[in-house]
């Protein structure tokens, strides 16, 4: 099975969930991230909101938000195509829908922070590997904007969020692809490489 067929069966199997499917895999997630001590721990978070049938995050914000933790939402960069800058999220930020229909705060309104000074970045996905290999929707935003991890240094920790069923034997890896160091899922909490992490 290639990609665009692997996308399609996936993307149709998440689509397919009921609400209180959805709402209990997000509860599952929300248990599984607080196993882990970097998501206990980190001050500055990177959520995504939830698209095309994707794992619920709704009550991992909500949990952030009690931790009086800092969120940053993935938007659109209007500057450097395809690309995403990260902007701080409180419950009264002003959101709009960007070309793919998804809410995101205005960038021109917020000040944007680099994914470098993020602790933790959690990341949509398609389709994940027991490798750290992820298979996203196919644009290329997270890979091109967290390029800078196959650098020397200090970087995020890089977590896929997914459903259990999303994980598969063995995903082809391209040179310009990003390796996740945790995936966490509505089941279990894979760990997958070391990092070092940015301070707060």
């Amino acid at each position: 099975m290639n990609k665009s067929e692997l996308r399609k069966l996936i993307r149709q199997q998440r689509r397919s969930l009921s609400k209180a499917q959805r709402q209990s895999a997000s509860r599952g997630l929300l248990r599984q991230l607080r196993s882990a001590p970097e998501y206990l721990t980190a001050k500055r978070v990177a959520v995504y909101l939830t698209n095309d049938g994707e794992i619920d995050t709704q009550w991992l914000i909500q949990d952030l938000h009690q931790r009086r933790r800092e969120i940053y939402l993935p938007v659109l960069h209007p500057l450097r195509k395809g690309h995403l800058a990260f902007i701080h999220y409180q419950k009264n930020t002003v959101m709009s829908r960007n070309r793919f229909g998804i809410s995101e705060p205005s960038f021109s309104r917020n000040k944007a922070v680099s994914a470098r000074f993020i602790r933790l970045i959690c990341l949509p996905l398609v389709a994940f590997d027991d490798r750290g290999n992820r298979l996203g929707m196919g644009g290329g935003f997270y890979d091109r904007t967290l390029e800078f991890v196959h650098e020397k240094g200090k970087t995020p920790l890089l977590v896929g969020c997914a459903y259990d069923f999303q994980r598969i034997s063995m995903l082809p890896a391209e040179s310009w692809d990003i390796p996740l160091k945790l995936i966490a899922t509505d089941a279990s909490l894979h760990r997958l490489l070391t990092f070092t992490t940015p301070a707060d």
